[in-house]
């Protein structure tokens, strides 16, 4: 990452994540579509090359969507013991909605985070 020559008044990492905005600014879109970050920030220019959030929130959505979902499964078996097809038309639809939207936001937090924290890839001490 280049040095920051600007001056921006800091922004809260986790308001900005939440929100899919600039970690520098708070005020350009994050992404481009669903899931796609954009390559810079329209509004401050900020170049995203630095954000690759990885397959880290995505351990974090298969988690919890995987405790809703299970639970929520194994408590309507128990109490109401509904056919087969009842839970594929009620948890595959809520699985993949929060899923997705889970993703979004955990990667938008995950990317303003690397910013807020100067994050990079680990090197070695060559010495």
């Amino acid at each position: 990452m280049d040095e920051d020559k600007a001056l921006y008044p800091p922004v809260d990492p986790i308001s900005a994540g939440l929100r899919a905005c600039c970690p520098r600014c708070s005020q350009g879109k994050l992404f481009d579509g669903l899931l796609t970050v954009k390559p810079a920030c329209a509004n401050c220019g900020l170049d995203y090359s630095f954000a690759d959030s990885g397959d880290g929130p995505v351990v974090f959505v298969i988690l919890i969507v995987g405790f809703i979902v299970v639970g929520a499964a194994l408590w309507m078996e128990v109490n109401y013991n509904p056919p087969l097809w009842v839970h594929f038309m009620l948890w595959i639809p809520l699985v993949i909605v929060l899923g997705l939207a889970l993703t979004r936001v955990l990667k938008g937090l995950l990317i303003t985070l690397q910013y807020r924290n100067n994050a990079r890839p680990g090197e070695i001490d060559r010495g």
